[in-house]
């Protein structure tokens, strides 16, 4: 028999993306599959739909908004899975998507996540925001991808369809091994939601695993459903939950040398939002070092570790 594959889809209050999305998870070809609908309290009648509608789908009701990072940990939890994949419920799926990423995790035990390449929902061409094919890190702790610098998103060529070594793989649709999740730990429920995959990720190197993106695996995702670009609660979960990841990764002499620099490149982005009048996401970027100060006590520095993929300044460069 093949892999034990569980897929949990976290959901709250979206009936109209999971009667758009889930239908294609549910057509999935995979002999030994488990797909679950982790709900987070949802009061929209969506848990009751999918129960009705697909009752092949596990629907494991939290009771109340757990949030991204607890409402999968509580799922991953209850389920068996040798390979769990974190899916979001706006992403939608072609039938063949979980068999080249359980290859690649089958060909190597070191592989410990394994994403496919992400492309927008409505125009396919193009590479989507949150992970498009794969991730990295620079020195600093700011994000990029292949296939998105920023805002810019390219055309899906075929510029990235080797698979590929990445420092971090979306949680959008992220398939991780079980076995590694129980030597690291699951998604840190104190960031609740924003770059927990990537700490999940970066913990995942520094004990000896990899992460990969499997292009020959495809998704597409719609994007924006929890908080949407230039809103400030998400401006205020990317730095606080930055800086968290830096602290508890780095080294303390790596870090030590690392925070001013960050400082510097934070008040930039905080005179930035001032300059175009977003005086809400400004005052976020000075909650985040507030907030991330007062959260830090509940971490231990490692004494070494993996360090970011990419050793210079993406802003800068």
């Amino acid at each position: 028999m093949s892999a034990r594959v569980t897929v949990i889809i976290v959901s709250w209050n979206a009936r109209d993306l999971l009667q758009k999305c889930l239908p294609s998870v549910c057509a999935t070809d995979w002999d030994n599959l488990e797909i679950v609908l982790a709900d987070n309290g949802s009061t929209d009648g969506s848990a009751e739909w999918v129960e009705a509608t697909f009752p092949q789908v596990r629907v494991i009701r939290h009771g109340s908004n757990l949030g991204f990072c607890a409402g999968n940990n509580r799922a991953i939890e209850q389920t068996s899975g040798d390979y769990v994949v974190l899916l979001n419920n706006d992403v939608e799926v072609p039938t063949d998507w979980l068999r080249p990423m359980v290859a690649e995790m089958e060909g190597d035990a070191r592989i410990a996540a394994v994403q496919p390449k992400l492309l927008q929902f409505d125009d396919r061409t193009r590479f989507e925001y949150a992970g498009a094919a794969g991730g990295h890190l620079d020195r600093f702790g700011y994000p990029f991808a292949r296939g998105r610098l920023f805002f810019d998103l390219e055309k899906d060529l075929g510029q990235y369809d080797e698979a590929a070594d990445v420092f971090w793989a979306t949680g959008a649709a992220m398939m991780l091994r079980r076995s590694a999740l129980a030597e690291v730990g699951l998604l840190d429920e104190r960031f609740e939601f924003h770059m927990e995959e990537i700490d999940l990720c970066w913990r995942l190197w520094s004990a000896g695993f990899r992460v990969r993106c499997v292009p020959a695996s495809r998704a597409w995702h719609i994007g924006g459903g929890s908080l949407a670009q230039g809103n400030p609660r998400k401006t205020l979960y990317n730095f606080r939950n930055s800086l968290l990841m830096l602290y508890k990764n780095l080294p303390r002499g790596q870090w030590i040398s690392v925070f001013p620099a960050r400082v510097g490149l934070d008040a930039a982005a905080a005179l930035r939002f001032v300059l175009g009048f977003e005086f809400a996401n400004a005052w976020a970027v000075v909650r985040a070092y507030a907030q991330a100060h007062k959260m830090k006590g509940a971490y231990r520095q490692p004494e070494g570790g993996a360090p970011p993929s990419y050793g210079r300044s993406i802003v800068w460069d």
